[in-house]
């Protein structure tokens, strides 16, 4: 006689987060421990829009870190190309190694912001920025983790989550339960696909740990950015289990038309497009970003 066997428990990984007050983003190193293979979430730039001067203080953060326990950095992963932060990916690979991915829909996202900045005749559409560019569902292995993609859209077409063992790094898919869920009035976002893309998530085991890119707490309470899918479906105050998609829609879209733009906006999506690269300098040999005047 056979007996049943229990299914296998999940990877946990070591998450270790590098929260900067600045952006209020959350960069992720995750890992096995000591002396193994590491892949880097959403790292930060440091960026003065006063003054227009950038800084790798985050990063270099980040890099310390790496270095300490002796981790082999594999790949810097994009959840997407960020609104509220320039990405140091460029700068970490240089210092460390690895490969800058993103989800393979970058290229929607290229080719909508391409026209917006009236970009470089040279500017490519294709992705070729990034040294890969990941489809739903795709997996690889960092070390002993396993990785699997998910392409996640509404906040962006190009939206992707990480899911490494029992860890999904969600991007700004979904916030913190009193927090709620990313806005959808971007370029290329769609409130509908966003509640798709939530429920995909929220159908995850209950005990999966969620990390989001970013925490704006509310008043009173100390920065957070792990909950479960089992604290979402109970308690997100824009998608908890009994929230219908037409319910869901009509409240994002009322809220989207009440919020500004991020203050990063701007500077960040020409960068990010470009996996964290400057624009190519002019010939005055200064680089220079674009503010288009009453287009957005």
């Amino acid at each position: 006689m056979n007996l049943p066997t229990s299914s296998p428990q999940p990877v946990r990984p070591v998450v270790d987060p590098f929260f900067d007050p600045r952006t209020w983003t959350v960069t992720y190193v995750v890992h096995a421990g000591p002396g193994t293979a590491a892949v880097v979430i959403d790292p930060v730039l440091d960026y003065d829009p006063k003054s227009g001067r950038t800084a790798t203080d985050s990063a270099e953060r980040v890099a310390a870190h790496v270095r300490q326990l002796g981790l082999q950095l594999q790949w810097i992963l994009e959840t997407h190309a960020h609104a509220d932060h320039l990405s140091a990916a460029p700068w970490l690979r240089a210092q460390l190694g690895g490969r800058i991915g993103i989800g393979e829909r970058i290229t929607d996202v290229q080719k909508v912001f391409a026209g917006v900045f009236h970009l470089e005749a040279g500017f490519r559409t294709d992705g070729s920025q990034f040294d890969h560019l990941f489809r739903d569902g795709e997996t690889f292995a960092v070390g002993d983790l396993p990785v699997e993609v998910m392409h996640v859209p509404g906040h962006t077409p190009a939206c992707v989550a990480y899911r490494v063992g029992d860890a999904v790094f969600v991007g700004d898919t979904l916030f913190m339960p009193d927090v709620g869920t990313a806005r959808c009035d971007f370029p290329g976002g769609n409130a509908h696909a966003l509640y798709a893309s939530v429920r995909r998530l929220l159908a995850l085991p209950p005990e999966t740990r969620l990390f989001v890119c970013h925490d704006y707490p509310p008043a009173g309470r100390e920065v957070r950015f792990e909950s479960t899918v089992a604290e979402q479906r109970a308690h997100n105050i824009h998608v908890h289990d009994g929230i219908g998609e037409d319910r869901f829609v009509a409240m994002r879209t009322r809220r989207d038309a009440t919020l500004e733009m991020p203050v990063l906006i701007l500077p960040s999506v020409q960068v990010n497009i470009r996996a964290g690269q400057m624009p190519p300098p002019e010939a005055n040999g200064t680089t220079y970003l674009k503010i288009p005047v009453n287009a957005l």
